[in-house]
């Protein structure tokens, strides 16, 4: 479906790579560490290179499990830190990560010294000469070492180009200055999650920093494509185990994904989404065990398409708490709703939403971060503005209904609400976006999974989601409003 975004700015890129004679589009390729567990996977990557002559930068994270069970080496590379720390031995831990590079190398007959590299690394490890970051990184080290020997790519060492300040901080202009100067114009192939200060200093970005590794290397390189490839085909609309029906993601763009990150959805660091969103570079999720799926395209696109749904997914979270304050003729009372807030900012406490009417309104946090201030907030509230009366209504659960096909069409709102008041369940909270491209209701904790399925199905006829033909076809069909249709 995005096929045409992505070859126009393949056109009007200049950084192409030449192959004889034609100009290629940079893709930059990036692998978790599901799809790097193993020789198997390294095989199934190896066939996804060779397929494409675009994919020729490659990051990878460190191995991740092999099976249900199964540890990441990253979580191990952790375990051997704290035994080093603590002064236990971590032999049994060092051979077990050993051997999983071994069995890679020798079933795919990889001629790099491995065995003799991580000899060495785990007697520095067991005499304590790493810090936490450097150990660590090793695991995206010696996965990325094999890799680029098995797919004949160049090595580029993440220390040497990805440039950190000292405080940990990742500074962009440098590292785009050093993957100019130092990167292979070819293509190569380099390791995630670390980077390094300019004394050498390893340091890490956040967990899922694979795929910030692989943002900022689109960044740098004007790329005009980034696949994260990963053990999933691409964002559902829902969330399987609540919706088993939920259908696969097309297409979305960088503010869907992030309200759908926010509420619960996970398949992308949502700091990887940065780098690529402020280049106007487009994320395709793909799976690496099954690449022939179309996977979701993540882009800043926001035209409308018929065959395109009407929602682009429902997710949500539980444990909120809203404090409701009520007081007459609060609308003359200028500052009232600032000095609440303020109370809350006191004490540490983001507010999600303020949902609010002519004499009342809601502060709406999230439970974990009130659990042990909740009534003493309440107590500040009562001294402070003197309120009529105050409620707290805990174990609310807020569900997201996304996409940016819902803006300006009449129609959708009465179709949700509709489709929870058949199934019994009670609306506590109504919040939505100025830009329509959400709206978000509060209901009980146990409403959550039944209130996510209806309003799903409200949109869906068990096979694919209403798509926007079928909803302006249905309003020209009928005078009367689509939520009697729910």
């Amino acid at each position: 479906m995005c096929a045409p975004m992505v070859s126009e700015r393949a056109a009007n890129s200049s950084r192409h790579i030449k192959k004889g004679n034609l100009n290629v589009m940079i893709k930059i390729t990036k692998f978790g560490g599901s799809s790097v567990a193993d020789a198997e996977h390294f095989k199934k990557i190896k066939a996804i290179i060779d397929a494409d002559p675009s994919r020729r930068f490659v990051v990878v994270s460190a191995c991740g499990r092999r099976f249900k069970g199964d540890t990441k080496v990253t979580d191990l590379l952790y375990l051997v830190n704290a035994h080093v720390k603590y002064h236990v031995s971590c032999d049994d831990l060092l051979k077990d990560i050993g051997q999983r590079y071994f069995d890679i190398a020798d079933q795919l007959g990889l001629s790099y010294p491995i065995r003799d590299e991580f000899a060495a690394f785990a007697d520095k490890c067991r005499k304590g000469e790493y810090t936490t970051e450097e150990l660590v990184s090793r695991g995206e080290y010696f996965t990325g070492r094999l890799m680029a020997e098995y797919l004949d790519l160049p090595f580029l060492d993440a220390k040497d180009v990805v440039a950190f300040h000292h405080d940990g901080s990742l500074s962009m202009k440098r590292t785009a200055e050093l993957v100019a100067e130092r990167g292979p114009k070819s293509g190569f192939l380099m390791p995630g999650f670390y980077g390094a200060t300019r004394e050498g200093q390893i340091k890490l970005l956040d967990r899922g920093g694979g795929d910030i590794s692989g943002s900022i290397l689109a960044k740098c390189l004007e790329a005009d494509l980034y696949e994260n490839w990963t053990d999933v085909s691409g964002f559902l609309s829902a969330d399987p185990r609540i919706v088993p029906s939920a259908q696969p993601i097309k297409r979305i763009t960088y503010q869907e994904l992030r309200e759908l990150s926010y509420m619960g959805a996970s398949v992308l660091h949502e700091e990887a989404v940065f780098p690529v969103m402020e280049a106007g570079i487009p994320i395709a999720v793909r799976n690496t065990n099954a690449p022939e799926d179309p996977g979701t395209v993540i882009s800043d696109r926001e035209d409308y398409l018929e065959d395109e749904p009407i929602i682009t997914g429902v997710t949500g979270k539980r444990n909120f708490v809203a404090v409701h304050v009520m007081k007459d003729h609060m609308s003359n009372e200028v500052g009232l709703i600032r000095r609440v807030l303020s109370i809350f900012e006191r004490y540490n406490v983001s507010v999600e939403h303020i949902p609010s009417g002519i004499d009342s309104f809601a502060v709406v946090v999230n439970g974990a971060d009130v659990k042990d201030s909740l009534w003493s907030i309440v107590a500040d509230i009562k001294s402070e503005v003197n309120p009529d009366n105050i409620k707290v209504v805990d174990n609310l659960a807020l569900i997201s209904t996304v996409g940016r096909n819902m803006s300006g069409r009449p129609g959708v709102s009465g179709c949700l609400f509709a489709a929870l008041g058949q199934d019994g369940i009670s609306i506590r909270m109504i919040a939505q976006g100025s830009d329509e491209i959400n709206i978000i209701v509060g209901v009980r904790d146990e409403d959550f999974e039944r209130a996510i399925r209806a309003i799903y199905n409200a949109f869906s006829d068990g096979d694919h989601i209403m798509e926007l033909s079928e909803l302006e076809s249905l309003q020209n069909a009928s005078s009367i409003d689509l939520s009697t249709k729910a």
